[in-house]
Order: structure tokens, then sequence, then C-alpha cells
């Protein structure tokens, strides 16, 4: 049972004709563009969707869904995944290394839902690290304030190249492992006070409807 493909499949029911759609970043989420555009073609919708990243960009023009910006249109509800989500749908997310778009990007839409499987359910998020995205000559004063927060950082290092993963935006991107984020509200402020960081993966108080595919089904949490 793949539970990815039924949260990506079930949350595409939430978009409506002449909505502009936020498209995040993921394996999760490329199943909600898949079906996205499925339904576009099916049943003659138009939509518009704003991507988060290359990723999304390259999949959506592949299926046919037309693309605009920020810049020329609101946006009314946008779907994206996450790598953690805890009880007060707050959300780690940035293994994909898109979270700085996809945090403007949801931020931005009337309506945001996160779609997951239940793997990604935590009391407190930290399990997961936070990925930070840095300006690269800021590493070391970067590292040593996120030490002094209690943190061991690290720069993530690509697999198919040499060196650093490198953002769309040209920046690095760290991943900061904190034990137990008990405020996450509180933490996602302090890591973006940090001279250097361009914008942290913790989301807090965004989400208004987590979609969660579960081995007996889907669940739907309301903020």
């Amino acid at each position: 049972m793949n539970l990815k493909k039924i949260a990506g499949y079930e949350v595409a029911k939430e978009v409506k004709d002449g909505e502009i759609v936020g498209l995040g970043t993921g394996s999760t989420t490329n199943y909600f563009i898949e079906k996205l555009g499925k339904r576009i073609k099916d049943e003659e919708m138009e939509i518009m969707g704003v991507p988060t990243s290359y990723q999304s960009f390259i999949l959506a023009k592949e299926l046919n869904i037309p693309i605009t910006t920020l810049d020329e249109h609101d946006i009314d509800i946008a779907i994206d995944g996450a790598d953690e989500i805890d009880t007060d749908l707050n959300l780690i997310k940035g293994g994909g290394a898109a979270h700085t778009l996809e945090k403007i990007v949801d931020y931005s839409a009337k309506n945001f839902i996160v779609i997951s499987d239940e793997t990604k359910l935590v009391e407190n998020l930290g399990n997961f690290p936070v990925p930070l995205e840095i300006i690269s000559k800021a590493v070391k004063p970067v590292f040593s304030a996120l030490k002094d927060l209690g943190s061991e950082p690290s720069v993530r290092m690509a697999k198919y190249k040499v060196g650093p993963v490198i953002s769309d935006n040209g920046n690095f991107i760290v991943d900061a492992k904190f034990p137990i984020v008990n405020n996450p509200i509180n933490l996602e402020t302090d890591l973006n006070s940090i001279p250097g960081v361009v914008e942290n993966g913790i989301f807090s108080q965004m989400t208004d409807k987590a979609i969660i595919a579960c081995e007996n089904g889907i669940k739907k949490i309301n903020f």
C-alpha cells in the first residue's frame, strides 16, 4: 500500500475550479501534482499553480498545469508535505532543500494543507533535524550560534556530486539536530534571527489542515 500516493490523491479533491494552487515539493506532493494534472485534463478545470522548486515546476509543466507566480496572483490553497508533524500541526520541512520558497508560498496561501503518511506524526518535533538555508560565507558564525542553542550542525553533502547540497537559491543547506523541540514557535524565531540564515525548516502556526494516510484509512486533522 503506497500511503504517500493515497495522501497525494486524496488532497487533490480539496482543489476547486478556478483556484491558484501552491505546489509543494517532495515525493508525497509529487503524487498530488500528478492527480491535479489528471483532474485538470479530465474535468477541464481552470487551475494555475505556483511551484516551490524546480522539481515541482518541471513536473507541473510535464502535466500541462499552467504556471503563475506570487507577483501575478494570490494563492487560494497550498499543498505540501512534511518530514515531521506534531500534535499542534507544527512542521519540520526541508528534506528536499526547498523550504525557503515553500514557506513563502505556504504562508501566503489562504488555506494551507499538509499531507503525509502516518510515520511522520510525532508527539514533539526533533527526530528529524531542522534544515536551514544559509549564505555560504556564513558557515562558521552560523555554526557557532547553532551550537550555543544546543545543536550539532552539519552542512548537507550531495550524493551525486562532490561538495554540499546547493539550494535552488544558490545557498548551502545545513541540518541542525535538536533532541526535542518543545517550543517550535520560539525556535523558529531564534534560528531566523541568526545572521547568515536565510530561512529554517520549522513551520509553526501555519497549517490549517493535515491529511494523513494510515494503514486503516485517511485521517483528517483540522487546526
